[in-house]
């Protein structure tokens, strides 16, 4: 089962894990990532091309299902205005084996931050207001996927 959301809702994490685990796979392994508040960070807002960044996260959801031997795939994106604190993607994977189900956590973490069409704009308390680029280990972990 391979499931990709891209959503303004907020992500119900426990919900996601009930309806992902109900196989009884061997082994699972998640990712949540938040929105950091650091430097005065008050909002974080994703733009997104519906249509290729819809693409883009089924696109790596059947690389990664190719690519290991999984049960279960889940692959959730928010978009939108986000607070700090606020879970921004959940990544599960599941598989017979805890290898597999990692590796393809990890993969697919590291390739749909450089592959998927989003857009990040941070917003701060004193004003400030800016775009966020690409870092290079950014590309460097992805590229080790190669």
């Amino acid at each position: 089962m391979i499931r990709v959301a891209v959503q303004p809702a907020a992500i119900d994490v426990a919900g996601a894990l009930a309806a992902h685990d109900a196989g009884g796979h061997g082994a699972s392994a998640s990712f949540i990532g938040r929105v950091r508040g650091d430097d005065g960070l008050t909002e974080l807002f994703l733009d997104h091309h519906p249509v290729l960044t819809a693409g883009g996260l089924e696109e790596l959801a059947t690389q990664a299902a190719a690519r290991w031997k999984l049960g279960a795939l889940t692959l959730i994106h928010r978009i939108g205005a986000m607070a700090p604190g606020d879970t921004i993607v959940l990544v599960l994977a599941s598989s017979p084996h805890r290898a597999e189900a990692l590796a393809a956590c990890e993969y697919l973490i590291d390739r749909l931050k450089t592959d998927v069409m989003l857009w990040k704009r941070e917003s701060f308390a004193d004003g400030r207001v800016s775009w966020v680029e690409q870092r290079e280990g950014d590309h460097a972990r992805a590229g080790r996927w190669m």
